[in-house]
């Protein structure tokens, strides 16, 4: 005789079952987030900017300094992009902030200031990758599209496959599956529950599976947790990294108000190549100006 175990193992998932509970599991735990509780387009796609790589603890004090000073696309659009760089402080990947800038721009010029409401034209701004134009899509403009971030797709490997972490990068038959679970109405409501659960129950370290409203049903809970077997996880490293020297480099701009001479950016990084190389990266990539007397702004 088959066990209630072996049968929930093998028994295709019933999306009906897993709508309903986590629907339910959201309307009960949702945090109150600005982005959220007031879904306006714009303040949606910084949060979004914002989000990528970033902790929700780190992006909240930036966002709302943001908001106060841009609340709009123009209001963006109007200032130099180097001022989007500094006020981008220390929430890392200071290119976001360019590409935040320079999709400003774009909408100010193209869409008369307004975040425009569906995906192909999300998807055509600078910036803009598939999974930022779906999110923003469904969660401002409420349409249905499937939204795989880092979260989400940790639920599904999880739930629907007994998977303790997801591939590296997204796969076909992963981008099917979430299609196959996405429900047709509120399909928006469901990529930012199914967000949330993996944010803050069915979370990479130590997931609360007694807080799930669907642990039992998820293969990986009731495999008893097998351990991952795929290609090794390795955590970014930072301490001496590029990264780290770029960080340095903008900070020292970024704290500035006026334009910073060569030996002060030298003071920043004793590793006098690994310091050049970064700083032509940084110049490379738009988020540093050489001035023509031998300083630097941003």
């Amino acid at each position: 005789m088959t066990s209630p175990v072996e049968s929930a193992l093998t028994d295709p998932l019933d999306p009906a079952v897993l709508h309903a509970r986590v629907d339910a599991w959201f309307a009960a735990h949702a945090r109150s987030l600005p982005w959220r509780d007031a879904p306006d387009p714009w303040p949606v796609m910084v949060s979004e900017f914002m989000l990528q790589q970033t902790p929700v603890v780190r992006v909240l004090p930036m966002f709302a300094a943001w908001m106060e000073r841009w609340p709009t696309p123009g209001d963006l659009a109007a200032e130099p992009v180097g001022e989007a760089v500094r006020a981008w402080g220390r929430l890392g990947y200071p290119r976001r902030a360019q590409r935040l800038h320079a999709a400003a721009v774009a909408i100010v010029d193209r869409h008369a200031g307004e975040v425009p409401g569906t995906y192909e034209e999300l998807l055509e701004l600078p910036g803009i990758g598939d999974y930022t134009a779906a999110a923003i899509a469904s969660f401002a403009f409420a349409r249905r599209h499937v939204v795989l971030d880092t979260n989400v797709r940790r639920v599904f490997a999880r739930v629907a496959e007994g998977r303790q972490y997801p591939h590296t990068s997204v796969t076909k038959a992963e981008r099917e599956l979430a299609t196959s679970l996405l429900p047709e109405e509120d399909a928006h409501r469901w990529a930012a529950a199914t967000m949330e659960l993996g944010a803050v129950v069915c979370t990479a370290r130590a997931p609360r599976c007694e807080a799930c409203p669907v642990a039992d049903v998820c293969r990986w809970h009731l495999a008893g947790h097998p351990e991952h077997d795929g290609p090794p996880r390795r955590g970014q490293a930072w301490a001496g990294t590029d990264r780290q020297c770029r960080g340095r480099l903008l900070a020292v701009l970024r704290e500035s108000a006026d334009p910073v001479p060569k030996p002060d950016l030298d003071l920043a990084w004793d590793d006098v190549g690994q310091r050049e190389r970064c700083l032509d990266s940084l110049i490379d990539d738009g988020l540093v100006t050489p001035r023509p007397d031998g300083t630097f702004t941003l």
